[in-house]
């Protein structure tokens, strides 16, 4: 062959390309997982209950001014004509203090796990003055008719309710499905008939507490409607996501649980317009904030479709209860560094092929690179079945002691073969490193690329290379001419 490097750099850019190909596969098939990690989750919150958000409890009352007024036809005869306008008067709490408990009980799906939950909590609401419900004739000939008050409680999925208790100024009251608030239905509601006129006056109080045990999955928020909003919540899952529009003023994270305090007024959040104005309550946060990729779409269209002057939905908080330690996001993470890996793994082979004048053949370069390529599909495969630490280390040492031996004869060496494996685990190393410390991986991943490069220029910095190349020109003639 008379161009033998160029020949060989053109077989390790094919072998390169082949294994791009394969990581691509590998990289599929976690998408595809993932897909079906979506179908799950959805599977269960069609069962179960979706992400659910809480507004109230709020009064509302409506009520219907009616007039009479004359309108002159033709002829001149003035003939009355009734008239009438309905009016919905909305109330929220001067104080909200909610104080909840959050067990997590995770679903399966298969080999999917879905985190669920049971939220047990107590809602206490206070009004310091209802005379706001009072509606008072507009025209001196009106005559106002209202219909008994409401205190309506809206949730987001309304099969997660499985307790729902009311207590009014000490008194056990009904509760009747669905909120009777129109931008979100779903709920419970308890007409108030002892509120008459005669009791809202101005300086009236009422006072009102909701058991409420909710199930749901995903993600829990509340919209802060009340003049002051104070919510305590607690709960076993230790990796809590908080969202939405306001962060917990206090909280504690520990290994087995959290604990988290919001404080918000009605000084601080736009939720109390938003209400009145009749926005709906969020799909369980914030636009997008913690929001699985299936309903961000959903968010997307719905939000297109609504009118440029009424609010999308009414501005809430919480926490979301995704598992951080997905193994599917960790193995996409991983997959993405393949190629990087591939290619720092030829160039120690290639700088020691250069160094002891060794030859290796294109062949046992996609020898080396398949095996870092499978180890991406082993870490998949294991990680469904394993803690993603346990499978990421037996997929690792699996493809160490793999090349560390065939090393040892493509290298011509034990010694050569051992150290071979030892960069090979030091990359692994690296990798796991690179995965445990996101916000750290570019400061990482570029002192790594440095040191690469400082070993390479340290290792050849007496290498002529005019004598090298000329070398394997002599020795690709040599091989040309015996072969003819």
């Amino acid at each position: 062959m008379r161009f033998p490097l160029i020949s060989k750099m053109g077989a390790l850019g094919a072998v390169t390309l082949g294994l791009l190909w394969s990581l691509w596969s590998v990289q599929s098939v976690v998408h595809e997982r993932q897909g079906r990690l979506g179908e799950a989750e959805r599977s269960v919150a069609n069962s179960l209950a979706g992400s659910q958000s809480l507004l109230g409890p709020v009064l509302t009352r409506r009520c219907t001014e009616s007039w009479v007024t004359f309108n002159e036809d033709d002829k001149g005869t003035r003939r009355p004509v009734a008239e009438s306008e309905t009016h919905v008067l909305r109330l929220p709490a001067t104080q909200l203090q909610f104080d909840a408990q959050v067990g997590i009980s995770p679903r399966h799906r298969g080999m999917f796990k879905v985190n669920g939950y049971g939220l047990t909590s107590k809602v206490q609401a206070r009004w310091s003055d209802l005379s706001a419900l009072v509606l008072h004739p507009s025209r001196s000939n009106a005559e106002v008719r209202c219909d008994a008050p409401v205190l309506s409680v809206a949730v987001s999925d309304a099969r997660g309710i499985r307790v729902a208790e009311l207590q009014v100024d000490g008194r056990a009251v009904a509760v009747h499905p669905g909120s009777g608030l129109k931008p979100h239905p779903h709920g419970f509601q308890a007409p108030l008939p002892e509120l008459g006129d005669a009791q809202l006056v101005r300086g009236s109080v009422l006072s009102v507490v909701v058991s409420l045990e909710l199930a749901g999955t995903r993600s829990l928020s509340i919209a802060p409607v009340a003049d002051t909003t104070l919510v305590r919540l607690h709960s076993d899952w230790p990796h809590p996501s908080f969202m939405g529009r306001f962060l917990p003023s206090e909280r504690a994270v520990r290994k087995d649980g959290f604990d988290a305090t919001w404080k918000v007024t009605a000084l601080a959040s736009s939720a109390l317009q938003e209400w009145r104005k009749g926005a709906g309550l969020c799909l369980g946060a914030a636009p997008h904030d913690g929001m699985p990729h299936d309903l961000q779409a959903s968010w997307d269209e719905a939000a297109a479709q609504v009118d440029a002057d009424k609010p999308a939905c009414v501005e809430s908080f919480g926490v979301s209860f995704m598992d951080p330690v997905n193994p599917y996001t960790l193995s996409d993470r991983a997959t993405k560094y393949g190629l990087l890996f591939i290619v720092l793994t030829f160039v120690g082979v290639g700088l020691v092929e250069v160094l002891r004048r060794l030859r290796v053949h294109p062949i046992q370069y996609l020898l080396v690179g398949a095996a870092l390529s499978i180890f991406f599909l082993l870490l998949v495969s294991l990680s469904e079945h394993l803690a993603f630490g346990w499978a990421y280390l037996a997929a690792s040492l699996a493809c160490t002691f793999l090349l560390t031996f065939y090393g040892s004869f493509v290298l011509r060496g034990w010694a050569a073969g051992l150290g071979f494996g030892a960069g090979i685990a030091a990359l692994f190393a690296t990798l796991y490193a690179l995965l445990q410390m996101e916000q750290n991986a570019l400061v990482l991943g570029s002192l790594m690329l440095f040191a690469v490069l400082a070993t390479i220029m340290v290792s050849t910095r007496k290498l002529d290379w005019y004598e090298l190349l000329a070398q394997v020109r002599q020795q690709g003639a040599t091989a040309h001419d015996v072969a003819s």
